[in-house]
């Protein structure tokens, strides 16, 4: 079987008797392409939703989570290093042809509500900031596909760049819209410990729950199974464990950032709208619109505008790397970047459009929360396959999860499994 993503399969050196920092900065990019996924416009509602419902109390479910997606994408990692496949690969070779068709579908269904939610952020964005129609903003999405052929051009590592980029502002936006938002830092400090109120309210616990299912993303374990293999390591059992503890390490220092992103959403949300007694904020648009009242200053909307635009932009990247990636490992057919990106675009804007256009902007708020419950249905089938793979001594050798690992990664599975079923329930009942 070919390797994943030929074109930049072992495309960037590791310097060999260097000083670790020098081999660390060599293995810094993949982590973040990864941690794209944990703060994209989908999660925004549930943070949102979370602060002003609540105040601080479910920043320990944004932590949980975050030690949940810490421990699933190492796991993806170094499945991607050991074996030189990736997750997508290891089901094609593992499974039956009927069993990898439905999962290559609904792995595909999952990318194209990953993208639904980029197109109606960015759309949402664009309106918030340049008064651009939605109808109009979602159609401009479109563009997107010119900036990632360009990057594909230029080579791998000028895509992470400009990931680390736009994740730089996203942090920078909402780090100033925290200083503005004056929290109180007690309360911040106490809502990173779980609560027993969280479970025993209906209501947070709903919140809770569409929290975590917005947060650990399915194709970011696809994802970073393949971008690992774009590294030109040793093929020797030293080699793959270096090059594991730094992958570990990327990815963990990068969603560190994408904690601190989505709990200052949450933080910002609770400062400003729960503590003025304005509990029922769950729009985005809304948020924006409340932020310069409040506040007193119109710095703060427009940085949150911002922070929306660069994190749609940013989940686009991704989210075609994805695409192709899942194509290939589970269909063995390749087809040209363009072309793919294309399709998955077309896949995305096409409803969003509709939506728009009969529904208006609360229809598209509608289409985003939906998005995250397709998301949801797919998880358990990437997750648990990746745990069964990666605690498999036949495939993974030496590297195989050792049993307190196995046990983890199957709890972790378990819960998440438990809590998407009890959110898609939930979800339809509103419907």
């Amino acid at each position: 079987m070919a390797p994943s993503l030929g074109e930049a399969h072992s495309s960037m050196k590791v310097p060999q008797n260097a000083a670790w920092w020098k081999k660390f900065l060599a293995f810094v990019g993949p982590g973040y392409l990864v941690a794209v996924g944990y703060m994209d416009p989908g999660n925004w509602a549930t943070d949102i939703a979370g602060g002003s419902q609540f105040g601080y109390t479910l920043l320990s479910v944004i932590l949980l989570s975050n030690l949940m997606a810490v421990v699933l994408q190492s796991l993806a990692g170094k499945l991607g290093i050991v074996t030189g496949r990736d997750l997508a690969q290891a089901c094609r070779e593992r499974f039956s042809m009927p069993v990898v068709m439905m999962l290559w579908i609904l792995c595909e269904l999952a990318i194209a509500a990953t993208d639904l939610a980029e197109v109606i952020g960015s759309a949402i964005a664009l309106k918030l900031l340049f008064n651009i129609p939605m109808l109009y903003g979602v159609i401009i999405t479109a563009v997107d596909v010119l900036l990632i052929l360009v990057l594909q051009n230029k080579g791998f590592r000028a895509l992470e760049t400009l990931v680390i980029v736009l994740m730089a502002t996203i942090a920078l936006c909402f780090g100033i819209d925290l200083f503005l938002a004056k929290p109180d830092m007690g309360g911040v400090l106490h809502g990173f410990v779980p609560n027993v109120e969280i479970l025993q309210n209906p209501a947070m616990l709903y919140i809770a729950i569409g929290i975590i299912g917005a947060t650990v993303m399915p194709h970011n374990l696809y994802l970073h199974s393949s971008i690992v293999q774009t590294r030109q390591i040793e093929q020797t059992p030293q080699g793959k464990k270096e090059a594991i503890r730094y992958s570990t390490m990327d990815s963990t220092i990068a969603l560190t950032l994408a904690l601190f992103i989505n709990a200052a959403i949450l933080i910002v949300s609770a400062a400003v709208f729960h503590s003025a007694g304005m509990t029922q904020v769950a729009e985005i648009a809304d948020a924006y619109h409340l932020l310069t009242p409040l506040l007193g200053t119109t710095v703060a909307s427009i940085l949150f505008g911002v922070a929306l635009l660069a994190s749609g932009q940013n989940s686009t990247l991704t989210g075609t790397l994805a695409g192709q990636i899942v194509m290939e490992g589970f269909l063995n057919i390749r087809i040209p970047a363009w072309l793919r990106r294309l399709v998955t675009r077309l896949i995305a804007i096409i409803p969003a459009v509709i939506v728009t256009a009969i529904a208006g902007e609360h229809g598209t708020e509608e289409l985003l929360i939906l998005s995250q419950v397709v998301l949801s249905l797919q998880l358990p089938f990437a997750v648990i396959p990746l745990v069964m793979f990666t605690s498999d001594k036949k495939s993974m050798g030496a590297f195989a999860n050792k049993l307190w690992l196995k046990i983890i990664s199957w709890v972790i599975a378990a819960i998440i499994v438990v809590l998407n079923v009890y959110l898609i329930i939930q979800t339809i009942r509103l419907f």
